[in-house]
């Protein structure tokens, strides 16, 4: 709830509160023992007063109270009220209407200023609903009924508050349970809306990528491309290694992206240069990583292909939760040339540790 709804909604509860016992104190009859009844009316206000601000901490900028979670995932709950309180709740639920008609004249005890509490009492029990303690309401409720039918019978209690009093405690447990609903349906909204803006923005950053990439291969392969077609596939030696070259660099950054700096990309154009065959494949291995681990991944990349000389290197994501990535290389024997091939090259680079882990 914002601080300044709960604020409004406080000031509004003190002022019908008081206004309650300002109603207490119109005496149309003489009343034996003012003091007991002023008392009553302390009590009455000292603890609905309590009730409203417990708990109350209107924080900078606006900020929410805090909030409990409710279990089984239903509605939050905002500031229960502790169980000493709820004790008061209900020994002033049955005290005050005790003390007003022990204070007034058994003749005035069905006149408006000695009824009082009836109307009094039912706004306390409504105040504690809204403070999620509908039980301890209820029992007030019943503690409130039973009081008022020993001083002025079933009858005149129920024609005289004790009905308004139980219909206010219903009211306030539905508009709270309909406000716990909708505070639940506005929080999905706001993580639907989220996860929604996460998505275009992801989408956008990857469109953005993609036209990165079609530049860079605009770039690298437009000119060989031209000087194919005008030469109609007859290359020189010379250019069909820039475009062998080059359509290695175009693998690379299309299958492996988040692997490349301009470190690891030199090194891979040596290998090549020297006649290796390398594959890089980025297979979402490195999708959570932060930059700074990545880049401290890309750098032991770069050390690991640096004076590789395999036939073929392999160089993929690992989904192993301590291996970022694997650099494998393959040969066949100088001395049998015709034979399988063998791992001459075998290098892990393990994820990065944070400060904490270490």
């Amino acid at each position: 709830m914002n601080v300044r709804v709960q604020t409004g909604l406080s000031i509004v509860a003190v002022v019908f509160t008081a206004y309650l016992a300002v109603g207490g104190l119109v005496w149309t009859a003489p009343v034996p023992q003012p003091a007991l009844f002023i008392a009553a009316l302390s009590l009455y206000l000292v603890t609905t007063w309590l009730c409203v601000f417990w708990g109350f901490t209107p924080r900078p900028g606006g900020d929410s109270p805090q909030v409990e979670p409710a279990p089984g995932g239903a509605a939050p709950r905002v500031g229960g009220l502790p169980l000493w309180l709820c004790a008061l709740v209900l020994a002033t639920t049955v005290l005050v209407p005790l003390a007003t008609w022990s204070a007034v004249a058994e003749s005035a005890r069905q006149e408006p200023f000695a009824t009082w509490s009836l109307g009094g009492i039912g706004a306390l029990l409504t105040i504690v609903t809204v403070r999620r303690r509908p039980l301890i309401a209820w029992i007030g409720v019943v503690l409130l009924g039973v009081s008022s039918s020993l001083w002025i019978g079933v009858l005149a209690s129920l024609a005289l508050g004790l009905v308004g009093a139980a219909v206010w405690v219903v009211a306030a447990q539905l508009l709270t349970a309909l406000v716990d609903r909708a505070a639940v349906d506005t929080a999905e909204l706001t993580g639907i809306q989220r996860r929604s803006f996460e998505w275009l923005a992801s989408q956008e950053g990857r469109r953005r990528e993609r036209r990165v990439r079609v530049q860079q291969a605009l770039a690298v392969a437009g000119p060989l491309l031209i000087r194919t077609i005008e030469s109609e596939g007859d290359l020189e030696p010379e250019e069909r290694e820039r475009a062998r070259l080059a359509e290695g660099s175009l693998r690379d950054e299309l299958r492996g992206p988040r692997l490349l700096d301009e470190a690891v990309r030199g090194r891979l154009q040596e290998a090549r240069l020297r006649g290796s065959t390398v594959t890089v494949l980025d297979e979402g291995g490195l999708d959570a990583v932060s930059p700074g681990a990545l880049d401290r991944i890309r750098a032991d990349l770069a050390e690991a292909l640096k004076g590789a000389s395999s036939e073929r290197i392999y160089i993929r994501t690992s989904p192993h939760p301590r291996v970022a990535v694997t650099v494998v290389g393959r040969s066949r024997r100088r001395d049998d040339p015709d034979g399988d091939e063998v791992v001459d090259l075998w290098h892990e680079i393990a994820h990065p540790r944070s400060p904490i882990e270490r």
